[in-house]
């Protein structure tokens, strides 16, 4: 399985981004796409979730209201919409999927990532 990241880049705070990650390879109707951030300095932090199978949703405190996590099967391609962006929210973005059932956090819990895309905010 591979995994393609895309759509960072440079936006003032109050802006939007849409980031895709592209899936490709074999994978089963039953895994979860997961966002996850790492900013400089800090530990990588989940960010949200999307089920593939059902689409069901989950999100940070941090990002709840303001991220918006979605997958398109058709495209084999899973979203993350992010609106009011913050200067904190300035990170890498990875996206990574697992056979995973219902809600995981966890980064250890993934089995395959994508390589990254920077989204700086400024403030």
């Amino acid at each position: 399985v591979q995994l393609q990241a895309s759509g960072g880049g440079l936006v003032q705070a109050g802006g939007s981004l849409r980031l895709s990650c592209a899936v490709s390879g074999r994978t089963t109707s039953s895994y979860v796409v997961g966002w996850f951030r790492q900013a400089p300095g800090k530990e990588r932090e989940f960010v949200a979730s999307v089920t593939w199978s059902g689409g069901d949703t989950f999100y940070a405190d941090s990002v709840k209201g303001r991220f918006t996590a979605a997958r398109d099967d058709a495209k084999n391609t899973a979203y993350l919409q992010m609106n009011r962006l913050k200067p904190e929210d300035t990170a890498v973005y990875y996206c990574a999927a697992g056979g995973l059932a219902g809600v995981v956090v966890s980064a250890s819990e993934y089995d395959y990532w994508g390589q990254g895309t920077l989204v700086t905010v400024s403030s």
